[in-house]
């Protein structure tokens, strides 16, 4: 991967940083660095070895949805601020 002005002043815009021409430079050379870094993952022999999205088995971890007593409205409107018979009443957003 080529890391030039072009690349930078890419990343710059969509990060929407102002970098000075010594910011550029330096992140040019931390960029190389990374990318060297990671490219030594190129290295590794991965025959054999299965693609997976996550390293896990767990398939569904969540409860089982169980229905159950609902609270009662006169409960639930017992401390609103204000209501009516039926609902609650909240100040308008618009």
């Amino acid at each position: 991967m080529q890391i030039d002005e072009t690349l930078i002043t890419y990343l710059q815009d969509l990060s929407q940083l102002n970098l000075t021409e010594e910011e550029k430079s330096r992140i040019g050379l931390d960029l190389e660095k990374i990318v060297a870094m990671v490219s030594c993952l190129n290295e590794l022999d991965t025959d054999g070895v299965l693609e997976c999205s996550h390293p896990f088995d767990n398939v569904n971890v969540f409860r089982d949805d169980v229905v159950g007593e609902s609270l009662l409205r006169t409960m639930a409107l017992k401390n609103a601020p204000a209501k009516t018979d039926e609902m609650f009443i909240a100040p308008k957003v618009l």
